[in-house]
């Protein structure tokens, strides 16, 4: 690492470290900054960042069941946190995926990507369901961090355990982390920081939740996925922070669209102690993917709505509980619709054919076997809003040709850590 790039704003110390040659490393500060004064020209920002965030919680809190419009969230949560760093599926692969699971048969099989996506989004909910009851502490970071890396690649990199050898970011060493030995004092200043907000301490709640972003990412306490995991927290501390119904802010998409200045925000704060920059990038995010947010939940909870209408005065029993299911998971099987709710095949089949009549389902493209999907509740949930229409998702040549998805012997992948 290249300490002349570190001014005297620097927000933390140059030591020297050994990565396994000598080399530099940074220590970040304990937060809050110090010296740092939240600049006025950016209060309309936080203001407007604030009011979305409220406008979307309280879209959510009227929606009878607000679950079944979360998961299509966190999914699209864990495509592009995921993207970010350099793992790609798309939606209808992750969907079919999540049906029917299945370990990697190679290298090169598309299933390691899947897999990789499936656990963020895995980790994600694993992460929300543990801060029911209990803070956002160390151990469940840890908790999330094996149930993203196992079974996957970088699962050589000791999924659940803070790392105990020095690590380097970028392919020319950027910036070096903390040396392991550093690790539990910042981890333990990080989580007291985000539980226990000293009551001198007047940073706004948003702008604490941005702050313990970058610090997580500069402490960087994993041999891999700090950088999945670091959103995945920014998601839950926003959520735990304003008392929301649920974790409806997810920041990746937009993180994804302005990738460079993502990292390089956060690299000029170790360097220069930029906060103003990062607080003015966060914030005008902040209010894009609460908007996408909102729109996307508007157009759920309508399209939910009318395909209620549609089925109201000839539907069997069963329909109304499919209907609800297809917002958890747009593809649906004949198979799995008979074992998700104890009918036989052939009633299964004239359920789905029914709703297939409605319009309200169509049959998945070359997929074997026959995958319905629910166009108008996958294009809201996974296009962008301006891209709302019924056009058959994208799926793998894997997925088109699979007739079956039997488990098969796991595949050790190693590979260098990238986030």
């Amino acid at each position: 690492m290249d300490p002349s790039r570190f001014t005297a704003q620097k927000t933390g110390e140059l030591i020297r470290a050994n990565t396994p040659l000598p080399d530099w490393a940074f220590v970040p500060e304990p937060l809050p900054p110090r010296n740092w004064t939240f600049p006025v020209d950016l209060y309309r920002l936080l203001i407007l960042a604030r009011e979305r965030l409220a406008k979307l919680d309280g879209i959510g809190r009227t929606i009878p069941n607000p679950e079944l419009l979360l998961r299509p969230l966190q999914n699209r949560e864990a495509l592009t946190s995921s993207s970010l760093e350099g793992t790609y599926a798309t939606p209808a692969d992750l969907l079919l995926y999540e049906q029917a699971p299945r370990e990697p048969r190679s290298a090169q099989d598309p299933a390691n990507a899947w897999r990789e996506v499936f656990n963020y989004s895995y980790a994600l909910r694993a992460g929300y369901g543990a801060i029911q009851n209990a803070p956002l502490s160390t151990n469940t970071i840890r908790d999330m961090h094996r149930h993203l890396l196992t079974g996957v690649r970088g699962q050589q990199s000791a999924p659940g355990e803070v790392r105990r050898l020095q690590v380097a970011v970028g392919s020319d060493r950027r910036y070096v982390p903390p040396p392991a030995q550093y690790l539990p004092g910042l981890l333990d200043h990080l989580q007291t920081y985000i539980n226990q907000p000293d009551p001198a301490d007047q940073t706004d709640p948003l702008v604490r939740c941005y702050f313990a972003h970058y610090q997580f990412e500069a402490i960087h306490p994993f041999m891999d996925g700090n950088g999945r995991i670091g959103r995945a927290m920014l998601g839950l501390m926003i959520y735990r922070t304003f008392d929301h119904a649920m974790p409806w802010l997810y920041m990746s998409a937009y993180y994804e669209r302005h990738k460079d200045e993502y990292v390089d925000n956060m690299f000029r704060i170790s360097t220069h102690g930029d906060w103003g920059r990062w607080i003015e990038f966060c914030l005008r995010g902040t209010i894009d993917q609460a908007e996408d947010s909102i729109r996307r939940c508007e157009a759920l909870e309508n399209i939910r709505r009318h395909f209620n209408g549609l089925v109201d005065h000839d539907c069997s029993p069963r329909t109304h509980k499919i209907l609800e299911g297809l917002f958890t998971s747009p593809f649906i099987r004949i198979s799995d619709l008979a074992r998700r709710v104890k009918i036989g095949y052939r009633t299964a089949k004239v359920d789905l054919e029914y709703l297939e009549h409605k319009g309200i389902l169509s049959k998945l493209p070359d997929t074997k076997p026959t995958t319905y999907y629910a166009p108008g509740i996958f294009n809201i949930a996974y296009q962008n809003p301006s891209e709302f229409t019924p056009s058959p998702p994208g799926v793998s040549a894997e997925h088109k040709s699979e007739t079956g998805l039997e488990l098969q012997a796991e595949v050790p992948i190693v590979h260098a850590p990238s986030d």
